[in-house]
């Protein structure tokens, strides 16, 4: 796991390990994480399965309700197969573009 800070978002980039082990070691590390919006970049994989996808839920339900951002970064799974709450998007930019839509709406009280 590769940890980059950019201002109130880390990025975490899943590079050797299986996604099991990926999240497992996320939620160790969530303490440090639970006030930043969490983009989790899963580009490098070169399969992705919807049950990978699935494994971030209890992670990422816990975070949406402390009012912060979590997106997932993949081109290898469309964002029509993954349950409504999942965010994935298949590019950085876009991710980051998403997560400052999502700051807005929270100050603007949406």
């Amino acid at each position: 796991m590769i940890f980059n800070k950019d201002g109130s978002t880390t990025i975490i980039t899943q590079e050797k390990t299986t996604i099991i082990e990926f999240v497992q070691r996320l939620e160790n590390k969530y303490d440090e994480l639970k006030n930043d919006n969490i983009i989790i970049n899963l580009f490098s994989l070169k399969e992705i399965s919807l049950s990978d996808i699935n494994e971030f839920l209890r992670v990422l339900n816990q975070h949406k309700l402390s009012g912060h951002s979590f997106v997932i970064v993949t081109d290898k799974i469309s964002y029509d197969e993954v349950p409504d709450e999942i965010t994935i998007v298949p590019t950085l930019q876009e991710a980051y573009d998403l997560v400052e839509m999502e700051e807005i709406e929270r100050d603007l009280d949406f």
